[in-house]
Order: structure tokens, then sequence, then C-alpha cells
């Protein structure tokens, strides 16, 4: 027998506060048609004054406990990717643990800016298929709207707030690719490409959260590159190729970059979701938010092949093959 970590449940949450393209008008020299035809985004949410990311994660992840018919008492841990948790300790994962009523088991975050939802998931299922858990919930939160720098057209107008949630639950596999669940994941990360996106801040540094900074064009160049790579080599570890992909679920940064994608990949832009027109770039919730709202629109058939890519600062980036 193989233990694969099945999705059993999804949710997500965006705060009320819907920002289109056009209120950067009347403070950037930019435009709607100027953000729309370079980047896909038309609109995104922005929190609230009060909401934190914990705030953010616990609506997504009730959402995702409700779709998966079960009660925070049932989840053995939680891992929330983010960039922008509430503090600088305790972890917004052990805020979420505590808002959701779960006393037992435990919950911590993980850091990998845009690939966090990616990252939790491959921490998520390795939990599962070593036995350490029968259930986790892994979550994407985001309050990027907090380190935004809104003098600077090239970033501002990108992000978004958000939270996508994911219940994973151990099943019995025969240990092939017909499985259902998480048949493989790659996780990369690069460190002397730094200086392409990261925020000029930090607590043994300057002492501030700091606002984001990224180099555009040169992060678009590894981009498309990387996110074909990961993707073809979790296929080779799922034993499966790209012609068994039924969808591709990406991170939602920038529409071109999607495209130039499933476009490597040899897959329509009618098998991708595409959410970034709505929401923007939410970082790490970007992806459970995507496949949150796939599956609400009955996009996911049982045995359909799902691939999840993302690359963020770092540069850090990776993907996960499962079957729905």
């Amino acid at each position: 027998m193989t233990v694969r970590a099945v999705v059993r449940g999804v949710g997500h949450y965006l705060p009320k506060r819907v920002v289109p393209n056009s209120e950067f008008e009347a403070s950037l020299d930019t435009s709607d048609e100027w953000i729309r035809t370079r980047t896909g985004i038309e609109r995104r949410h922005f929190a609230a004054d009060d909401e934190t990311t914990s705030d953010l994660a616990v609506h997504a992840a009730r959402a995702a406990l409700a779709d998966a018919g079960l009660t925070a008492d049932d989840i053995d841990a939680i891992i929330l990717a983010t960039s922008t948790a509430d503090l600088t300790f305790p972890s917004a994962a052990t805020m979420v643990q505590s808002e959701l009523g779960m006393t037992k088991g435990f919950a911590f975050d993980v850091q990998a800016v845009c690939a966090g939802f990616v990252y939790a998931m491959a921490n998520a299922n390795a939990l599962i298929v070593s036995g350490q858990a029968s259930r986790v919930l892994v979550i994407g939160a985001e309050t990027f709207s907090r380190i935004l720098d809104f003098t600077d057209r090239a970033t501002c107008v990108l992000f978004g707030d958000g939270a996508g949630a994911v219940v994973l639950e151990a099943a019995e596999g025969k240990g092939t690719s017909a499985d259902r669940g998480i048949l493989a994941t790659d996780l990369n990360s690069d460190g002397s490409h730094r200086d392409l996106l990261y925020v000029d801040g930090g607590v043994s540094t300057t002492g501030t959260a700091g606002v984001v900074r990224m180099q555009g064009p040169e992060l678009f160049k590894h981009a498309v590159v990387k996110l074909a790579q990961t993707a073809t080599t979790s296929l080779k570890k799922a034993g499966l190729g790209e012609q068994d992909l039924d969808w591709i679920v990406p991170h939602q940064a920038n529409i071109r970059i999607i495209a130039g994608t499933a476009k490597k990949l040899g897959l329509s832009m009618d098998h991708v979701i595409v959410t970034l027109q709505e929401h923007g770039n939410t970082s790490a919730a970007s992806i459970p938010l995507a496949l949150s709202v796939g599956k609400s629109e009955g996009k996911f058939k049982p045995g359909q092949i799902l691939l999840m890519e993302a690359i963020g600062g770092g540069l850090a980036w990776g993907s996960v093959v499962l079957r729905w």
C-alpha cells in the first residue's frame, strides 16, 4: 500500500474592497489599458485597515473545512504560506489554529514568497506520506498591500490581497500514476537571483517592513523557462508526460508568463485556470485561490491531472502534480 495526500476540500476568501486599475490613474502615470495589456490584471482586492493576514487565512480555512465536511478538530496540522505574516513571531499559522479552535496538532508558516503554496503543499505531502499527519490544512494568505510602494507603477499595480486553503487527507493508493492525490512535487531555489524580486526591509537590516522591489524584465526571462522545467520534472517523477495534463493551475503573476508556460507544455489556455484579472498577484494565495475558483466553477473532473506551478522571490520555484 502507498499513502497519498488527496484533496478533500478547498476554499478561498477575498477582502471586500475592490481596487480597479482606474484607481491608480489619479496618482500614477499609468492607465487601465496599460496595466491590462501588459499584465492581464483588471482589478484586485485590498484588505481593510483592521484585517490581517491571519484573518484572511481563517476565512479561507473555514471555507475549505466546510467544503471537506470537516471541523478543526479533524485536522492534525496547519501549514500557512505567507510573506506578510501579522507579526515577526509567532507564526500566523498558530493564530489561525487558535481562531479555528484547534487544540491539538501543530501549525507553522512557510516563507517562499509567490512559490510559498507549492512549498507548503510539498511539506504537507511529506507529513502525510511519512505518517506524521493524516489531515493537513494548507493555506496561502497575503496582505501584500501593506508592503507596496504606491509611487512605483512597476510594482504597486500588480499585487492584491487574499487567501486560499486546501484540506489534504491521507488515502490508500497502489503506488502508480493512476492513484488519486499528489503524485509528485519539485522544489528549487537560487539565491544568487535574490535582487530580481525582494523587499527592501527586514528585522535584522532596516528594522522596518520595507516595500517590494522588482526587476520585471529579468524576472520574466527566468519565469517561463524555470516554470516549464519544473513542470516537466514533476510530470516525469509522477510517471506522466505533458500529454497527460488536463489542467494547469498556475501562480497568477502575469498573463504573458501563464500563456508562455502553457504553450511550452502544449496545453491550450482553455485548460488553464486564470484569475489574475480579478485578483491580481496575491503571491502565496494565488494558486489556492485559483484552485478554489476552478472547483466552484466545476472545471475539475475526478481522475483529471492538475499541475500547480509557481516562481517567486528567492528565486524560489516549484510544482505539484496531482490527480483530482
